[in-house]
């Protein structure tokens, strides 16, 4: 009983989980890996897999910023692989935007960084999205540039 309780306080310690909901193709792989990070990083994920087209257009970002997945957290959409570093800083610094974006799919980004690439990390940047003030486009600005 003693050994029991004295797990109590690291356990009332330990900080609630972030919630995510991911959108993504059944058959990624990329995208269960960067899955995994994120709940690595805190994250609690719940994933759709139905792909993810439909719910970037209805959150109202455009496809030339697309990646493989989509995801939802704390208000904030996030598009493709991007690190857990950078949705904790958006998170805590919370600005006025749609969310963060890495287009495409960089060959070392989280997710994008198994060993089938060799160890192969290409410069990417994360990029904070916002809409535009007639709201009929977006505009998106450098939030942290990742060079290895």
């Amino acid at each position: 009983m003693l050994a029991a309780t004295a797990c109590l306080p690291a356990l009332a310690a330990a900080p609630a989980k972030t919630a995510m909901e991911v959108w993504k193709d059944p058959n990624c792989g990329c995208c269960k890996d960067w899955i995994a990070l994120m709940e690595k990083a805190g994250f609690a994920v719940t994933v759709h897999d139905t792909g993810n087209n439909a719910v970037r257009a209805k959150l109202g970002l455009p496809q030339r910023l697309g990646s493989c997945h989509t995801a939802l957290v704390g208000g904030y959409l996030l598009e493709g692989h991007v690190p857990a570093a950078d949705v904790r800083r958006l998170l805590k610094e919370k600005p006025k935007a749609l969310g963060l974006a890495v287009p495409g799919m960089p060959v070392g980004s989280p997710g994008m960084d198994g060993p089938e690439y060799g160890g192969r990390k290409d410069p990417y940047e994360v990029l904070l999205v916002t809409k535009n003030l007639m709201g009929s486009d977006v505009s998106t600005k450098v939030f942290a540039s990742h060079r290895s």
